[in-house]
């Protein structure tokens, strides 16, 4: 029998190992899309292609038996391809900066929102942490912010939106992997949808196309599959402040394979943003 503690462990285990799959989704999209190694319609398609054929082989190994008795959830399908979509077309006009800083803040105001909506109140200390997280991202982002692009602006406010959808129709599966496989399956009718109306505009090669595979194969498939393991014992306040440190584990990332600084404007953020998220995942036990 499975002790709370140990549930406890668990749940941020999972949590963890998905943020860090997040923060290499940015890091192959950035490198795909960012050197225009591919474009961003072919490359939500590769992504959400391999995914879906890593989850099915992770899904008839280990969770065959919940296949039938898990519906297919259009909607959080819906939300999924909507987020890839947006997310890929958005970096094509926005700074990498200016982008998460539009993003996260989606993803925020979306699921506390809706969370307030709900009627789950957070702690105090919860909403203390969640603008101290919120104002290091900013500190973050603040010295490459300008007047971003509308189109651009738009596109990653409604990625953001749609992750914080996607990311609360998680929270209540029984069956986290198979489920996130059944939403990557149901994302592919609208990808090649897409892909066969702009098929002119499509280029890509091969660097661009291994980077695609690796977002959607290993940083997506199975980080969201973690990531929807990791909601059933996450509130959505939490869910929606923990994910303000994927940022800040991209710059690192950024730091260690793509040889960039590590500034003092980085580390200040980093404190600020992961001391934020400390006071607001751990408040309920103070």
């Amino acid at each position: 029998m499975e002790t709370p503690a140990l549930h406890a462990k668990k749940i941020l285990f999972y949590t963890l190992l998905a943020l860090f799959a997040f923060a290499a989704n940015s890091l192959f999209c950035r490198m795909a899309l960012g050197k225009a190694l591919i474009d961003g319609t072919s490359f939500t398609l590769i992504r959400l292609l391999s995914g879906s054929i890593t989850l099915v082989v992770i899904t008839l190994l280990f969770k065959k038996s919940t296949w039938q008795s898990v519906p297919m959830d259009y909607r959080a399908a819906g939300f999924l391809f909507l987020y890839a979509i947006t997310f890929s077309f958005a970096y094509g006009y926005l700074s990498t900066g200016t982008g998460a800083l539009i993003l996260f803040g989606s993803v925020q105001a979306t699921m506390i929102g809706v969370a307030l909506w709900r009627g789950e109140r957070p702690h105090p200390i919860e909403w203390v942490g969640l603008i101290l997280a919120l104002t290091g991202l900013v500190y973050l982002v603040f010295p490459s912010l300008n007047a971003p692009p509308l189109t651009g602006s738009l596109l990653m406010a409604v990625a953001g939106i749609a992750w914080g959808g996607y990311s609360l129709r998680g929270r209540g599966v029984h069956h986290p992997i198979t489920a996130t496989t059944k939403n990557f399956i149901g994302t592919l009718p609208l990808a090649l949808l897409i892909s066969l109306l702009m098929w002119q505009s499509a280029h890509y090669s091969l660097q661009g196309i291994i980077l695609a595979i690796l977002s959607g194969a290993l940083a997506s498939g199975v980080g969201y599959a973690i990531w929807y393991t990791a909601l059933t014992g996450l509130t959505a306040t939490r869910a929606a402040t923990v994910q303000l440190s994927v940022p800040i584990i991209a710059a690192l990332a950024g730091v260690i394979f793509l040889g960039e600084i590590l500034s003092l404007h980085l580390i200040i953020a980093s404190f600020l943003i992961l001391g934020g998220i400390g006071l607001a995942v751990f408040a309920r036990k103070l």
